[in-house]
């Protein structure tokens, strides 16, 4: 990874290790991330933008510090300059400081691994793992979304994968995602998402809750 990572702010997005994430480029600046990205390592940083970003979009509003960075694994350019590029999350990182003298943002980070998994933690996991199942099924066969519009549940995917996939590509509020991400291990990662979703099926029980969005 370079010393600068172009970073791509948005109000609705967040990207997980291991997980694809299509996009369209149209803004200019956003097209020159693009166009440089190729010609270098394809390493993009997806981060959240922090409420009240409308009043500044044009300019370097503020993000979260934590988000993820992502190679670009495929990419389209139309002829009208525009791009259609599609992402495979690679590592959690934090923004330690930004670098304005291009048109789109870029950082230094630190790169922020996930903890290695201990016996007792894989354990765990595989509890929250079942726990999912039950949650989710039948209606998660409608939450994953692969690039060509389809729904598809990989077979045999793997307890890390799954976890981070189904917290990208689950009906969740960006901010419950930004939650999720910043978790430091998948085991709490994992233990949170099954918390989260505990709480929207019991407010979509009670009187006057939420409908839980699948």
């Amino acid at each position: 990874m370079s010393d600068l990572l172009p970073i791509f702010p948005l109000p609705n997005v967040v990207l997980f290790p291991n997980v694809f994430l299509p996009l369209h480029i149209f803004e200019a600046r956003y097209r020159e991330m693009v166009a440089d990205a190729l010609r270098n390592d394809r390493l993009i940083g997806m981060v959240l933008l922090r409420p009240g970003w409308q009043r500044d979009y044009e300019g370097r509003p503020a993000v979260y510090p934590i988000g993820c960075s992502g190679v670009i694994t495929h990419a389209d350019k139309l002829e009208d300059g525009r791009y259609n590029i599609v992402l495979r999350g690679v590592q959690r990182f934090r923004i330690l400081e930004e670098d304005d003298r291009l048109s789109y943002r870029r950082a230094r980070i630190e790169q922020l691994p996930e903890s290695t998994c201990r016996a007792e933690d894989t354990t765990a996991i595989r509890r929250q793992r079942a726990k999912l199942d039950s949650l989710l099924a039948p209606s998660v066969e409608r939450s994953f979304v692969d690039i060509a519009g389809e729904a598809k549940i990989p077979a045999a995917m793997g307890d890390e994968d799954l976890v981070n996939a189904l917290a990208q590509y689950l009906d969740l509020d960006p901010l419950e995602k930004q939650a999720l991400l910043e978790q430091r291990s998948l085991r709490s990662r994992a233990e949170s998402l099954v918390e989260l979703l505990e709480m929207k099926i019991l407010m979509a029980k009670t009187p006057g809750g939420s409908q839980v969005a699948h």
